[in-house]
């Protein structure tokens, strides 16, 4: 079932609130802040032609970095935060599946993307490395096999190549009251 006008408002602009409270804050050891970050991978997900719901999903894929009942994450970290959970939990009842399970496994996405793609893992940041540690490093040949098995997937992984890229000092974006619309059409979405 979709939200309605409403609701999809009502969710936008609590995720609006969120990004003008929190969006300054350093994006995990990395040369951008979390909306920078965020709204990096969403220019990145339209300059694709993606659909508005992964679009809205990588807008949104780090949203449980703010909204984790365990904090927000620090590169001094010892565990894992999980985030990835967290952003669902917030989206879910809001967003149609094919958001909120592209949000819940982007984590798992870069597992997976390490297990099959040794340039990929290589070509991780540091700080991308230390958390992929604390997230439980490359996935088992077996993961991998149940991963490709779930039904947004591809998106997920999808999502994580636009979150890898979306980390540029300076890099032009769309702001986020232009990806507003997007988010009010994809939460009208079934």
């Amino acid at each position: 079932m979709s939200a309605t006008a409403e609701e999809a408002g009502g969710i936008v602009a609590r995720i609006a609130d969120i990004f003008a409270r929190r969006g300054a804050e350093a994006y995990l050891g990395e040369a951008v802040t979390m909306a920078e970050h965020m709204l990096q991978t969403a220019t990145l997900a339209h300059a694709s032609g993606a659909p508005v719901t992964l679009v809205a999903a990588a807008l949104l894929h780090d949203i449980g970095h703010f909204t984790s009942e365990f904090g927000t994450y620090s590169p001094d970290d010892t565990f894992d935060r999980h985030h990835e959970d967290a952003g669902a939990a917030m989206l879910s009842g809001h967003f149609p599946p094919c958001v909120v399970e592209a949000v819940r496994l982007h984590v798992a996405a870069k597992r997976y993307l390490c297990a099959v793609e040794q340039s990929y893992h290589d070509g991780l940041s540091d700080a991308s490395k230390h958390s992929l540690a604390l997230q439980g490093g490359p996935m088992s040949p077996d993961e991998v096999a149940d991963f490709r098995r779930l039904p947004y997937y591809s998106d997920a992984v999808q999502i994580r190549r636009w979150d890898d890229a979306g980390k540029v000092a300076g890099l032009r974006t769309m702001s986020f009251e232009q990806f507003r619309p997007i988010l009010a059409r994809a939460a009208l979405r079934d």
